[in-house]
């Protein structure tokens, strides 16, 4: 069976996918036509049903719950790996708060906007850009405050940009839970059987990715643009951990967590399907 399978060509999803798309590992048969986009294009095309299996935000998620089931396998939780929340000039949160500042953010279903307006819900003259398009936008005086996303956490104040708030930490203290950035989900009217295929072969292909660090290195680095081999580990170290191989019970209550006080905010509409593969 051939399947349509969408993901960032961020260097964490780089890594996790590059056994599957170079045929590393055994695929269980399975055929992947792969299609790389940004985070909030792979959002919009789940909306439309585009892709079989393909990488979105949580908060997405909750948009298309209908169509797709999330797998075990591909989950980039964690802690400390939040977004930030950065400006050119110094920014108080009272400021952030009060709803008067102009606010680049990478995406409108991204969990990063999802996590700024549970933080701040008077925030909301927000302009979406790509999110490699933020940092130059704030350097520029577009806007006073950005929600950086990637690995912009580690450039950002080389060129001399501010932390106002990092927002993965709100979310831990509010929550004590890792949080749920990104995950893998499949489409929902595939045989049961392809869909636990496609979750051991994810797996798989994580597991290889941590045995065999430098065998994703060439394919990490086309996708990568100018970004230094440094930048590129930091960025694959935060972002793929013990969660991308399985999500077990800390990161499923961790996406529970998420839905229910998204739910409890009115930010995110119901779900009643079940969240997870079965």
């Amino acid at each position: 069976m051939k399947l349509s399978l969408g993901f960032s060509p961020c260097p964490n999803d780089c890594f996790m996918f590059d056994a599957i798309v170079n045929r590393r590992i055994d695929l269980e048969g399975l055929e992947f036509s792969a299609r790389l986009a940004d985070v909030e294009a792979l959002n919009k095309a789940a909306f439309a049903g585009e892709a079989d299996v393909t990488k979105l935000s949580y908060h997405a998620y909750a948009y298309c719950a209908r169509a797709y089931v999330l797998l075990d396998a591909g989950s980039a939780l964690g802690r400390n790996c939040g977004p930030l929340l950065i400006s050119r000039r110094p920014v108080s949160r009272e400021e952030v708060a009060s709803g008067t500042l102009r606010i680049a953010i990478p995406g409108k279903y991204t969990t990063a906007n999802f996590l700024l307006g549970l933080a701040f819900p008077g925030a909301r003259d927000k302009t979406e850009l790509v999110f490699s398009a933020i940092e130059p936008a704030l350097l520029n005086g577009d806007y006073d405050a950005g929600l950086i996303i990637h690995e912009n956490r580690f450039t950002y104040e080389a060129k001399g940009l501010k932390k106002v708030i990092d927002l993965g930490e709100f979310w831990e203290s509010e929550t004590g839970c890792p949080i749920p950035l990104g995950g893998i989900v499949i489409n929902r009217t595939l045989p049961d059987d392809v869909k636990h295929s496609v979750n051991r072969v994810l797996r798989r292909s994580v597991e290889y990715a941590f045995a065999h660090r430098e065998a994703s290195l060439p394919f990490v680095r086309e996708h990568a643009q100018e970004m230094s081999e440094e930048v590129m580990y930091q960025h694959i170290d935060l972002y793929v951990n013990k969660y991308s191989v399985d999500l077990g019970a800390d990161g499923k209550r961790a996406v529970e967590v998420l839905f229910e006080k998204a739910r409890a905010t009115a930010i995110i509409p119901a779900v009643k399907e079940n969240l997870f593969l079965d």
